[in-house]
């Protein structure tokens, strides 16, 4: 008997189904190991940055489960994830069967497959491989780094700024990531702007939209129309004009489809399209990856769901080209198959992208097999891949210039445009387009615009003045916030949907709808990394840092050399920072965050009156289980009052007095 260790209970079933009575396959159910969570010692950089290690709970079974398998084992196959994670909790059973002396006299192999389905499996067993340490390394690396900044940043942390709960490498950067977001909004001072768009018609009478965009002898930027009398006054010399075409162009544009989804592009659409968070996408990606019962077998129906790769096999695209001209026609099916290219930071091209296992599986035919959010996830993967090996779409895109041929000067003369286009062919559109975060795009352009000519005469129709108003930008969405992460190179695709659910639980961040919004306690621990621990919340220092634990990955880093010349300037910085008196902290935080805290007088300036007593003044202060806005004429003032000077969320604000979760005890004291 040979036996197999895999990670979760749900693949376990599904691989011995196709290897069959001659194996056992059992489930490690994720780590088994891990740094400990009291005491600091898990990382000891004086010894070289020994780690030690300690069992989680539930892997004892699992461990004694193992220790009864192996005496009638003929041989031991290390079939974990294929990633720096499965790599490393691979390494972690072997390591944790020599610690507890358990016998292994047998050959042991470590296999790997990016899709769980029979061929794949079989093909798998007979390609065994080593360990890639180079992996091990870099996954032990950033556990040790995630250790050092927690259990040195987090009890400064409980220190100086009692009901905060953690900080993190990289869920703090995402924190700050959403409070200056925050704050461009409340800096954002709105300005008002026109449009005129007039309904014209030809001499067929045909209707179409043009909109103004020279007028006064001047091409007009958006607040080019800034109030109402201009709109106005624009709109009578529109009524005055004689109109004609100046000038007309028809060209061919073709739109290109999208690659397969990667990890993080699968987490964004499936946001925008179906209004999944990341961790609910993740969630039904695990199911649909490790293999669900589809009537007549138990298969996995989409390839790993943890990659930064954008390519697909030969034969799946030999595949695809097939039914796509079967079940679409030779004109949908391009001569040469697409080839994408990763743009992010930090790419890792090692797997394929995310695909269905088996492309004539339609989402339609499994429907009844699968729960409602399965099926939607294999449904928009199924044609997010389909069409990625579609033609492209073909589309006339039409402008028409139009001018005033009656005014006295050039200065006197207006322009308009009418923009149009026309799917002519629709090619991959035919079953997948992408959604956008935020788009901004001119109601007219889908417009179809009619047949014209040169210094054709035009009739006023209508014209519609619109106000608006110049929006600040919007807060991050699962979408947007996961896109801008991968941009910068922050953190990987694997660890997005666990940083999110981090900040939020911690209290730091709220959902407001599908987007985040910063709590007060969030923008209170961000302005303090900012003002004593900058480095380590700069999007470039951790997008290197990323970047260096690919490097060790790659073999190209030693990952005790990272270690070292990370720990030598963070522990000086930890040092002077457990120096700095705590009142030092809290009036620069309340310096910081003041415009926020209190509301401003006309001249711009900060009103900290008390509102109780005549001389007192308001600032930030902090009580036992958080930060409150207090008067400094206490104890004879006892006016108080939550964070948030509008106090309009009393709910959000309580939890910032709600109480403080112990998380380890602060060896200093």
């Amino acid at each position: 008997m040979k036996l197999v260790l895999v990670e979760s209970p749900a693949k376990a079933k599904s691989i011995n189904s196709y290897l069959g009575k001659d194996y056992k396959v059992i489930a490690t159910v994720g780590h088994i190991r891990s740094l400990p969570k009291k005491g600091g010692e898990g990382v000891v950089p004086e010894k070289n940055f020994a780690l030690s290690w300690e069992l989680i709970e539930r892997a004892k079974k699992f461990i004694s489960q193992i220790r009864d398998i192996l005496k009638d084992a003929e041989k031991l196959i290390l079939a974990t994830d294929p990633d720096r994670e499965g790599e490393a909790i691979s390494w972690h059973v072997l390591e944790v069967i020599r610690e507890k002396k358990i016998s292994l006299n047998i050959p042991v192999q470590r296999v790997v497959f990016n899709e769980i389905t029979k061929t794949a499996i079989l093909e798998a067993i007979k390609k065994p491989k080593e360990i890639d340490n180079e992996l091990v390394n870099a996954s032990l690396a950033r556990n040790a780094l995630d250790y050092l900044i927690g259990f040195n940043l987090s009890p400064i942390l409980w220190q100086k700024l009692p009901g905060a709960k953690s900080a993190g490498r990289v869920q703090s950067v995402a924190l700050k990531l959403i409070c200056e977001r925050e704050s461009e909004i409340e800096a954002f001072v709105s300005d008002e702007y026109w449009t005129i768009d007039t309904e014209l018609t030809n001499k067929e009478n045909k209707k179409f939209k043009a909109r103004l965009i020279n007028w006064k002898n001047k091409k007009l930027d958006k607040l080019g129309i800034s109030n109402e009398a201009l709109a106005n006054e624009a709109l009578e010399d529109i009524k005055k004009s004689n109109l004609i075409v100046s000038d007309f162009s028809n060209k061919k544009e073709f739109r290109n489809p999208k690659p397969p989804f990667t990890t993080s592009t699968l987490q964004q659409e499936a946001n925008r399209k179906l209004s999944f968070s990341a961790s609910r996408t993740m969630r039904a990606a695990q199911k649909l990856y490790e293999g669900l019962n589809i009537g007549d077998e138990t298969t996995g129906l989409i390839t790993y769901m943890r990659t930064d790769s954008v390519q697909i096999s030969r034969q799946i695209i030999q595949d695809l080209s097939l039914m796509i001209k079967e079940n679409y026609g030779q004109e949908y099916c391009p001569k040469v198959p697409n080839t994408f290219k990763s743009k992010v930071a930090n790419s890792q091209e090692a797997h394929e992208a995310i695909r269905p296992t088996q492309i004539k599986i339609l989402p339609q035919t499994i429907k009844q097999y699968l729960n409602d959010d399965e099926y939607k996830l294999y449904d928009l993967i199924w044609k997010r891949t389909i069409s990625s090996q579609m033609s492209a779409a073909v589309l006339n895109k039409t402008i028409i210039d139009i001018v005033s041929d009656n005014h006295k000067t050039v200065q006197e003369k207006l322009g308009l445009r009418a923009n149009g286009s026309i799917i002519v062919f629709d090619g991959f559109l035919k079953i997948y387009s992408e959604s956008y975060d935020e788009k901004n795009k001119d109601d007219n352009d889908s417009q179809i615009l009619p047949s014209i000519e040169i210094n054709e005469d035009l009739k006023v129709y209508k014209i519609h003045p619109h106000q608006h108003f110049t929006q600040p930008p919007p807060r991050f969405t699962d979408a947007s916030l996961i896109k801008k992460m991968e941009e910068l190179g922050i953190g990987r695709p694997s660890t997005y949907a666990t940083i999110l659910d981090t900040i939020e639980n911690r209290g730091y961040v709220f959902k407001d709808g599908s987007r985040y919004a910063a709590e007060d306690r969030g923008r209170i621990v961000t302005t303090f990394l900012e003002n004593y621990f900058n480095r380590y919340v700069e999007y470039s220092f951790t997008a290197k840092l990323e970047k260096n634990l690919d490097e060790v990955s790659q073999g190209r880093l030693d990952w005790k050399e990272l270690l070292n010349t990370f720990w030598m300037e963070f522990k000086l910085v930890i040092d002077e920072t457990s120096e700095i008196k705590r009142s030092s902290i809290i009036e620069k935080i309340d310096l910081s965050l003041e415009k926020h805290f209190f509301q401003l007088n006309n001249d711009g300036s900060v009103n900290r009156k008390c509102p109780t007593c005549t001389n007192g003044d308001l600032s930030l202060k902090l009580g036992k289980f958080g930060s409150f806005i207090g008067c400094s004429n206490y104890p004879e003032c006892k006016f108080t009052r939550q964070l948030s000077k509008d106090n309009k969320n009393e709910e959000d604000s309580n939890l910032l007095n709600s109480g403080a979760k112990t998380l380890g005890i602060d060896p200093k004291t």
